[in-house]
């Protein structure tokens, strides 16, 4: 029989890699000898994940938006390159005002001391988050930063049906927002108890992140009543190691029962994923805005007018408390408001309300808002050195106003209106111009004697950025009486501009190729 030299050669390679020095063959690997009792543990443990992740997918969404413009910063298109964002602009800062705009825009994104933000997700003018059916009456739970300023939502279940969304309410306090679908058909997820929760606990995340439906991660919960993280106005977040991710923000974290016991909501992160640190709000403080929102379309808070100080040991000493004392200090007591009312006063602490301690700030004040406005409460405070105790009747929270506020309020009100700025008919179609001298053609790379106008900016959702027109490009030709004619001057081309709903012209672009292009009038 003829053999072929490269198979036959082929063949002994193979062979000579699996004998030994020795000339035996070398024994594969064995598996892993793990106890039968714990191999029954995390067979257990994988099924338990399987049935929760099963149950929850029918009730978990995605939701996509379109906006106008884009709501806030956003990490899939940060202009700049960071650690962590191989996708951004390769370009980098080029000059000090890039540098100011980096600058500026790491601050909207991860705030003025590095805080987190809600969960970033989405496009200009476009985003996608999640979100989970809470009712059987077509209402949805999710963020309000995921909804804010869209113009069309559209909801995907995991049976692939795509259906039309209204807000029904959203709150920017608490982060909450309540949508509905004409469906009804879809389950609600089951409502867990957030209040029993204890770190340790097994939780999974369901949501889309990064677009990518129905992905599960789980963790546990790493902590409760994180209430300092200054995201929102009003928060008491749970803490999960679960992995979330910019578009997991609206979505349901459920407990091993497929109970949902928060709304994923936000992430700290050095990069634009999971770094193992993402909070919810707990359900129990969702679904009070939730119903709210569904029943009256808005949230009603309460205050008893006091203005909160903390209670250092110092200050704790000094007032003849233990200097580790857990309380709040009144600083101020809002005239003929319910605190003034109950007899309290300037120079109280505060360490009792509802049957509750008081611990600090922000879970005081979180209890007083969610408090019904018109019931009678406990309140427990020191004042000489001595406890005592009181009723107090909140207030709705417009009804109690400080005399800062108030002046706030008259100031706003008596100033001038804001004079609209005036609008150039080439607004319409997206982009501004300012005349191109030699020495901006020369830093643009462009060559002095070119004519024409310089492209100074262009608007997010426009006409002009949907053609792919770029600040810095030049328009040297346009369209005008059926011909090819030189751009002329500012003037010249606002001109043209307000006598047509479309917009012809050259442009010469260090980003792409130089071509003509048409712009019709957004609306058109």
């Amino acid at each position: 029989m003829k053999r072929n030299p490269v198979a036959w050669a082929a063949l002994v390679t193979s062979t000579a890699a699996l004998v030994s020095s020795s000339g035996v063959l070398k024994p594969m690997p064995a598996a892993p000898k793990v106890p039968a009792k714990s191999q029954e543990v995390a067979e257990a443990l994988s099924q338990a994940y399987e049935a929760v992740a099963e149950f929850v997918k029918p009730s978990a969404v995605q939701i996509s938006v379109k906006k106008k413009a884009s709501a806030g910063p956003n990490m899939r298109n940060f202009p700049f390159p960071i650690p962590g964002n191989p996708g951004g602009d390769r370009r980098g800062p080029q000059s000090p005002r890039d540098l100011k705009d980096f600058e500026e825009m790491l601050k909207k994104f991860f705030g003025p001391d590095g805080v987190p933000q809600p969960n970033q997700f989405g496009g200009p003018g476009s985003g996608v988050g999640s979100g989970f059916v809470y009712d059987d009456k077509g209402h949805i739970l999710t963020n309000n930063h995921v909804v804010e300023g869209a113009d069309k939502i559209v909801v995907a279940f995991s049976d692939g049906i795509e259906l039309p969304a209204t807000v029904v309410g959203a709150d920017d306090k608490s982060d909450v927002a309540v949508i509905k679908v004409d469906n009804t058909s879809y389950q609600p997820l089951p409502r867990g108890d957030s209040s029993k929760l204890k770190v340790g606990d097994l939780v999974m995340a369901v949501g889309s992140p990064f677009e990518l439906t129905q992905s599960v991660t789980t963790g546990i919960i790493s902590a409760t009543e994180r209430n300092n993280v200054r995201i929102n106005e009003y928060e008491s977040f749970l803490q999960t190691d679960a992995a979330i991710n910019p578009g997991n923000s609206g979505g349901p974290l459920v407990n091993m029962a497929g109970e949902v016991v928060g709304v994923n909501s936000a992430i700290v992160t050095g990069s634009r994923g999971n770094d193992g640190i993402g909070f919810a709000i707990p359900i129990d403080m969702a679904a009070g805005i939730a119903d709210q929102l569904i029943k009256d379309g808005k949230v009603s808070r309460s205050r008893i007018g006091i203005k909160l100080d903390p209670l250092t040991p110092v200050l704790a000493k000094q007032l003849g408390l233990e200097a580790n004392a857990k309380g709040i200090l009144v600083g101020e007591v809002v005239p003929g408001g319910p605190a003034d009312k109950a007899g309290l006063k300037q120079g109280d602490v505060i360490v009792g309300f509802a049957g509750d301690k008081v611990d600090g700030i922000p879970s005081f004040r979180l209890k007083v808002a969610s408090s019904p406005a018109g019931k009678d409460f406990a309140i427990e405070y020191y004042r000489d050195g001595q406890r005592k105790s009181a009723t107090i009747v909140p207030a709705p929270s417009e009804e109690v106003v400080f005399d800062i506020e108030r002046e706030a309020k008259k100031e706003a009100e008596e100033a001038p209106a804001a004079k609209e700025p005036e609008k150039s008919p080439i607004a319409d179609f997206g982009l501004e111009v300012q005349a191109l001298t030699p020495e901006l053609a020369e830093s643009l790379g462009v060559p002095k004697d070119v004519k024409g106008l310089l492209v100074s900016s262009v608007k997010e959702g426009s006409p002009a950025e949907a053609e792919g027109i770029h600040e810095g490009d030049v328009v040297t030709k346009v369209v005008r009486d059926k011909s090819v004619q030189p751009v002329g001057d500012v003037k010249s081309f606002q001109e043209l501009a307000a006598g047509s709903d479309t917009l012809s012209f050259y442009v010469q672009s260090s980003k792409s190729p130089s071509r003509f292009v048409s712009l019709a009038k957004a609306g058109k």
